[in-house]
């Protein structure tokens, strides 16, 4: 776990940073195109440079600023959103319960990278619609973990005691009901922004995400497909980087479900 988030930090930091060089990424020169990996144009150099003679190393970091930057605001859209269809499901039941389930259960036999491509492709490339069509494959898991967590506790004493005081059904959902479905709700936000870092990388790489000059990981992999043979840094570099990434961010998201003990162990 400590390396995990010794890994996330530095990296989230660096993407932070990313800004500051980003012209070190855009500057093309030809005398170093499809440079191999090492210290001969010095510290930008240090992972090669691509078709344009750009630096991979500052395009990674630029492509880890869109990627986490995704990952963050996809998944904390979806967890707004379908935490709170989830709880006003689970709270009210009835009629409203079961037409949010069956909206559920429709988004849920769609495959979630198939309806994120419709999507993708129906509003447009860029960053601010794979967001979107990211938050709407995503808030179904948020929902219904929600709506599980919140049938399972309106019936306790504390809510019924707030109830009978007169308390609102908002004050009741927001004061006594989520913040204790808070932490199973964190479990699955960390692995949502695992998922959404993925699915960001796969639709760059299906010319639906972010586009050039612009950098992602996914979008440096599919320009970098096309020199896998006299150039397979093109590719590595950011395979290994999105799976490092995303591996940790799952183990974190395993040693907080285990913390927490969401399984009820």
């Amino acid at each position: 776990m400590r390396w995990s988030f010794g890994w996330l930090g530095g990296l989230a930091l660096l993407a932070l940073l990313a800004p500051l060089w980003a012209q070190s990424a855009f500057a093309i020169h030809l005398e170093r195109i499809l440079a191999a990996p090492g210290w001969t144009h010095g510290f930008w150099g240090l992972l090669g440079s691509d078709e344009l003679g750009r630096p991979v190393l500052a395009r990674l970091l630029l492509g880890a600023h869109t990627s986490l930057l995704v990952g963050v605001l996809a998944a904390g859209a979806s967890a707004l959103v379908g935490t709170s269809i989830g709880m006003l499901a689970g709270y009210l039941g009835g009629a409203v319960d079961h037409l949010l389930v069956r909206i559920m259960d429709v988004f849920l036999a769609f495959p979630g990278i198939l309806l994120a491509i419709a999507l993708a492709g129906v509003l447009g490339p860029g960053i601010n619609n794979v967001i979107i069509a990211l938050t709407v494959m995503g808030w179904v898991g948020f929902a219904r973990l929600a709506r599980a967590q919140t049938l399972a506790l309106r019936q306790r004493e504390h809510v019924q005691a707030a109830l009978s005081l007169g308390a609102g059904r908002g004050r009741i959902l927001f004061r006594h009901v989520l913040p204790l479905i808070l932490a199973p709700l964190g479990v699955e936000a960390s692995f949502a922004v695992a998922g959404a870092i993925l699915s960001e990388a796969g639709l760059s790489f299906l010319g639906l995400g972010v586009q050039a000059p612009d950098a992602s990981w996914g979008q440096m992999i599919r320009e970098g497909t096309r020199y896998m043979l006299v150039a397979p840094h093109l590719v590595l570099v950011p395979g290994l980087t999105l799976m490092s990434v995303v591996l940790a961010v799952n183990l974190l998201g395993d040693a907080l479900r285990d913390a927490l003990d969401v399984g009820g162990r």
